[in-house]
């Protein structure tokens, strides 16, 4: 893999930090995810590995910014970082903005580029227990003033919206780790008790 470790090195230092910001759904462990996602799912591609690789290290980076619209906001602030103008050219940085304004899960229709395709995929967890605590620590942040149990309940029906046998969330590429855990997944939204029994579980290994 031919990552530009000057390009590494810029990121690591100073985007990387950024993710502090956001609520703790959207830090560095879930960048980390992302990336090594979006190297595994293009492994047969013919892709710029560095271009897939600031795709999804800015892919979040605007969360703190507007989470509601955060692809919009994290697309902007890596099309606008002059830095990359001396490793990408703008015909590059186009197809990079394009591929973060599409990776919403809630997105109506097919990303406009393979890179997009590669990121709204890998930013999907094919772990059920990590997907409930991201869901979980995005909610404490965004609806503080939630009593606990009001909070059990946001999560659920967010995630039925999401990953119910109806939801929003679309997958681009096949991936049978990400087909067992959407089943998984899915078997624990028919069962709510089942669901809120598995939450606490995660809840009390947060706290």
């Amino acid at each position: 893999m031919n990552l530009n470790k000057k390009l590494k090195r810029y990121i690591e230092q100073y985007v990387f930090p950024q993710y502090e910001l956001n609520d703790k759904g959207h830090q560095i462990d879930h960048i980390e995810y992302v990336i090594n996602r979006c190297y595994k799912l293009s492994k047969n591609m013919n892709i710029d590995i560095n271009m897939l690789y600031v795709i999804a290290a800015y892919h979040d980076i605007g969360h703190y910014v507007d989470y509601k619209n955060h692809e919009k906001a994290s697309a902007q602030i890596m099309y606008n970082d002059e830095k990359l103008k001396k490793f990408f050219s703008d015909e590059q940085l186009i197809i990079m903005k394009e591929a973060i304004e599409d990776h919403r899960a809630s997105l109506d229709r097919e990303p406009r580029n393979i890179y997009g395709k590669i990121l709204s995929s890998a930013d999907r967890n094919i772990d059920v227990n990590d997907s409930l605590k991201r869901i979980y620590l995005y909610s404490i942040t965004h609806f503080s003033k939630f009593s606990e149990d009001e909070t059990i309940e946001e999560c659920y029906q967010h995630t039925l919206k999401k990953f119910g046998n109806d939801g929003y969330a679309n997958f681009f590429l096949e991936d049978t780790d990400y087909s067992n855990s959407l089943k998984e997944l899915r078997n624990l939204l028919n069962d709510k008790e089942k669901f809120i029994a598995r939450l606490k579980e995660i809840i009390s290994k947060i706290k």
